[in-house]
């Protein structure tokens, strides 16, 4: 992209998330989500970290899973810009993080066309309209 179409693209506007569903397996995550912890669950099994936490390894089925603090920090995969939308422009996209997984994730407090596939991005955690707050990640 060149430097005036970065200079003109429009900023990641702060969109209202709805809360999450909260389940008796996840609720660890959200509760340390709402202290500012990202957490994901690694298989004891097969050593994989995994995302979405749950309680058996998509990798090898184990259900001898544990839960890990993460330092959320990655590189985008893949990502999309919308532009036409009600509450203005947002980006969302994929982020592999430096554990292996791959998080589905919204992107905040960043200039949208300055993202970039392989661009390093680190957690946040956002606001719900009335629940635990939700991981995004910024640009570092």
């Amino acid at each position: 992209m060149s430097d005036q179409a970065v200079k003109d693209a429009p900023k990641a506007e702060t969109r209202k998330i709805p809360a999450p569903v909260v389940t008796i397996e996840s609720k660890p995550f959200w509760d340390a989500a709402a202290e500012g912890r990202f957490l994901i669950k690694r298989c004891k099994a097969c050593g994989k970290a995994h995302w979405y936490p749950r309680a058996v390894c998509p990798i090898c089925f184990s259900t001898d899973t544990v839960w890990e603090e993460s330092p959320g920090e990655g590189v985008i995969y893949t990502y999309s810009v919308m532009h036409r939308s009600p509450t203005g422009p947002y980006a969302i996209g994929y982020v592999t993080l430096d554990e292996g997984p791959a998080v589905l994730t919204n992107f905040v407090d960043c200039d949208l066309g300055a993202l970039a596939i392989g661009q390093r991005v680190k957690v946040k955690f956002q606001d719900t309209e009335s629940g635990p707050p939700v991981p995004v990640f910024s640009p570092v």
